[in-house]
């Protein structure tokens, strides 16, 4: 299984922590890599990169000039395209058909989604119907897509790690 996150119109001083926490929960949550529309901003792309640095695992983020050619290229590549949306058909009714794929791109807005993203994409899916974070619902998106398999994933090549604890703090470093 695999997952790809394309995170469109990001705007460099509105969303620069929003955008980064979608990063990290893409990368803690099992997608591969981070693919940014709008501004191309290399603070935010410094920051997750150092996450990943420190923490290990494959996680890349990419700049692109604009989402319709990297969904078409995905497609190419047998991804089927998950929108996020709150306008969507409900997660819990579409996910078995979604895992079919195997693989997944998912879109998450930014600034007002063009209409054609919604006619680009093979499904339409919302978390719930109610306003809410982009960020969680591409949680729970991906948690549903991999069966909850990513929260044993390993992080190879980690220099910081979390030694759980019942009560505290523990890490361990390389």
């Amino acid at each position: 299984m695999e997952a790809a996150v394309l995170r469109l119109s990001h705007r460099a001083e509105r969303d620069k922590r929003v955008t980064t926490h979608l990063g990290l929960v893409a990368r803690a949550f099992g997608a591969s890599k981070l693919i940014v529309t709008g501004a191309k901003d290399a603070h935010l792309a410094d920051s997750i990169q150092r996450v990943a640095d420190s923490w290990g695992g494959a996680f890349n983020i990419e700049f692109a000039e604009g989402w319709a050619p990297v969904v078409a290229a995905y497609k190419r590549q047998g991804y089927a395209v998950v929108h996020l949306t709150m306008y969507g058909l409900p997660v819990q009714k579409e996910m078995q058909k979604i895992r079919k794929n195997r693989k997944i791109l998912v879109i998450v807005g930014g600034e007002k989604v063009p209409f054609d993203v919604y006619r680009s994409a093979d499904y339409n899916i919302a978390v719930t119907s109610q306003p809410h974070s982009e960020i969680s619902a591409l949680a729970v998106l991906l948690d549903r897509f991999f069966g909850g398999k990513e929260l044993e994933k390993g992080f190879e090549g980690w220099k910081m790690k979390v030694i759980p604890q019942p009560c505290g703090k523990k890490f361990a470093e390389k």
